[in-house]
């Protein structure tokens, strides 16, 4: 799946990245802990995410995020938009909820991070 697909499925403001649409994205992640993501994301990965702090940009720049989704209608502030913009990192935002976002995205196909090994 591509980040236009993205867009299309969860009717996305692109605030970010209006050049990289074509770009491949295979794993969608949702959390709020960036310690999360840091512990299980790779690349190739979209984060859905209600925060909207710099330390999110920081965090998907460290491990290649392909975007970050903010969701609720959120929108991160200029600090963050100029940080992405410098990091290539595209930025959309949906007014689904998290649960919603990651649903659609779910059932157009597009996989999620397995973290069952951890669980014991």
């Amino acid at each position: 799946m591509n980040i236009r697909q993205i867009v299309e499925i969860l009717k996305a403001e692109v605030l970010t990245g209006e050049d990289d649409m074509e770009k491949e994205v295979k794993y969608a992640f949702g959390a709020d802990l960036m310690s999360d993501v840091l512990a299980f994301v790779n690349e190739k990965t979209v984060l859905l995410t209600g925060l909207t702090n710099p330390q999110v940009i920081r965090t998907a720049e460290m491990i290649d995020i392909s975007a970050i989704v903010y969701v609720r209608g959120k929108k991160p502030d200029d600090a963050s938009i100029m940080l992405a913009k410098e990091n290539n990192i595209t930025l959309l935002r949906t007014s689904f909820t998290l649960y919603t976002t990651s649903g659609l995205l779910y059932s157009a196909g597009l996989q999620g991070i397995d973290v069952l090994g951890v669980i014991k």
